[in-house]
């Protein structure tokens, strides 16, 4: 999937579903399908889990171009190399690295460095970074992010860290493009799946409220 596609995918969705743990290719896969059936189409792997490389390349095998898959916490360049040339659709750090930034767009593919503060943010985006991963905003709060996004409206961010249904709402109505969602929206891989379809219901209709869309009813 080209960069443009999958920023394209990340906006359109406003929520990026995260699966950092117990998620190896079987949980992935059913977890996967859970959330994409409740409207939810894009996934972030995490390189500190049970094998994500394995996970993504599964979830991208079942459900092909109905998702946009990616792979996060990649915190050195062997693990960027081994995510890209598994096909992640986009790459995502809790960290601003330029030499992980560098590799990422080299192979054309959309990056979200990890950032905390407005110099990080203008550094990543002056090496071309079209996607800003504000992190851990959940933990900041909704006025920092106001104080910091006030002086930067021309870029784009993500907010992760101690994400949920309620800030979630919040930092997309106060301008972020998507949220990242871990353990609130799919726990820690044990979860069953008719607890999983309550929690994406809720997080799509807060995000679908907050973009300004209809709420969907919850049965």
């Amino acid at each position: 999937m080209k960069a443009d596609d999958a920023l394209s995918a990340i906006e359109s969705s406003g929520i990026v579903a995260g699966m950092r743990g117990a998620f190896p290719p079987d949980v992935a896969l059913r977890v996967s399908e859970v959330l994409l059936n409740e409207g939810i189409h894009v996934f972030e792997m995490m390189m500190n889990s049970d094998q994500p490389i394995a996970a993504m390349r599964a979830v991208k095998d079942e459900f092909g171009a109905a998702i946009c898959v990616g792979m996060g916490t990649v915190l050195d360049l062997e693990a960027t190399q081994a995510a890209l040339d598994a096909g992640a659709d986009f790459v995502v750090s809790p960290a601003f690295q330029p030499e992980i930034v560098a590799a990422v767009m080299d192979r054309g593919v959309l990056m979200g460095p990890g950032v905390a503060t407005p110099s990080e943010a203008v550094a990543a985006w002056d090496m071309g970074v079209r996607l800003l991963k504000l992190f851990p905003i959940g933990a900041l709060g909704i006025d920092y992010f106001s104080a910091m996004f006030g002086p930067l409206k021309h870029m784009t961010f993500m907010c992760n860290g101690a994400m949920d249904d309620r800030n979630a709402r919040e930092f997309i109505q106060a301008g972020a493009v998507a949220c990242g969602m871990g353990g609130w929206l799919v726990g820690d891989g044990t979860w069953s799946n008719s607890r999983l379809r309550s929690r994406a219901r809720i997080l799509v209709n807060a995000v679908s409220s907050a973009k300004g869309g209809p709420e969907q009813l919850s049965v």
